[in-house]
């Protein structure tokens, strides 16, 4: 069981990324996923969730309008892109399933870091 995440990096205010995440060892296409992240000091957070046939998704307050969130179920695939970034989006990104319950071992995540 495996989740991998990649697509962070330094980018200015403003800018945009696409994150991805690739799943083994589990059948991706029966859950609901969702992107957290984790801020240095604070705990990690819900950021966007996505329904396991992706007809559904749901944001944070914090990115509804700046993020938007997708899967690709035959490539066993979870994205998000982000535009519009703020420096408070600074942390690292995960993927996980939705409901604590169905919860994979977490990567190793992928740092979004917004600076000028």
């Amino acid at each position: 069981v495996q989740l991998v995440e990649s697509g962070g990096g330094l980018v200015q205010p403003g800018g945009s990324l696409r994150l991805s995440c690739v799943a083994s060892g589990f059948t991706f296409s029966d859950y609901g996923m969702s992107w957290f992240r984790q801020a240095p000091g604070k705990e990690r957070e819900l950021v966007a969730t996505i329904t396991f046939s992706g007809a559904y998704t749901n944001y944070a307050d914090s990115v509804k309008g700046r993020f938007t969130i997708s899967r690709d179920n035959a490539k066993n695939s979870l994205h998000l892109q982000m535009s519009s970034l703020k420096p408070e989006d600074t942390a690292v990104y995960y993927c996980n399933a939705n409901t604590v319950a169905r919860r994979r071992p977490w990567g190793q995540g992928t740092q979004v870091t917004v600076s000028s």
